[in-house]
């Protein structure tokens, strides 16, 4: 659990009042930064696609004289790597400030680095989780909420499932541990809905309004 309290106005890390009376916090967490900055700001993909630049410059350049060839060459790698840093710092402000909580009835998200939003999720209102693994056992999970409210895609990210601007999903996203994360979401929304049994199974088609918790349980899969 993340203890570190560095927003003063907040009554608790990761919440903008105290907890009602009878709710348990379950788990709090926060993206990896290294992870977040692979998936969420492609700074590996970035990386190569730099790389093949350079190499292509330097293909073009072959045959001049060596003043010639390192400078340009030279202004345009210190170009890339200056981009690569940036992104990397804006992956680790991103996860420094985002503290996921998990309680019996509600996910909460705080994001943000300059502008802090807190988005409260009650779990019946929310109608599915979709878990995408990564390596080391990292992951995203992706929330397909009930109803027809919405939240804007630009206000989540990137605390949103990729490309799905219509519908957007709320996701914690390159979590540590993201199966037993996964897990304790599937069982808070068990004990809130009693009389159904989860089951694996597809994700809501992104292409059509969420609907409520289908009777036999929300689906936790692979996405």
């Amino acid at each position: 659990m993340n203890a570190h309290h560095e927003h003063e106005f907040e009554a608790a890390p990761g919440l903008p009042e105290p907890l009602p009376r009878g709710e348990r916090l379950l788990w709090q967490g926060s993206p990896d930064f290294r992870t977040l900055a692979i998936h969420a700001f492609h700074v590996r993909k970035l990386a190569l696609y730099f790389a093949a630049m350079l190499g292509l410059q330097w293909l073009y350049l072959l045959g001049e004289p060596n003043a010639a060839l390192l400078r340009p060459l030279l202004t345009s790698a210190g170009m890339a790597l200056l981009a690569l840093a940036l992104l990397t710092t804006i992956a680790w402000f991103a996860a420094r400030t985002t503290l996921y909580t998990l309680t019996d009835r509600r996910i909460v998200m705080r994001i943000g680095i300059v502008l802090t939003l807190t988005f409260n999720l009650p779990l019946r209102q929310v109608a599915g989780a979709a878990l995408k693994p990564q390596a080391a056992g990292h992951g995203d999970i992706a929330l397909t909420l009930a109803g027809n409210d919405r939240i804007a895609w630009l206000n989540l990210w990137p605390h949103a499932r990729p490309w799905q601007l219509k519908n957007p999903q709320p996701s914690l996203r390159c979590l540590p541990e993201a199966a037993t994360v996964g897990a304790r979401i599937q069982q808070a929304w068990s004990a809130l809905h009693p009389d159904a049994s989860a089951v694996l199974g597809d994700p809501a088609p992104t292409s059509e309004p969420a609907r409520a918790p289908r009777e036999h349980g929300i689906p936790t899969v692979a996405a």
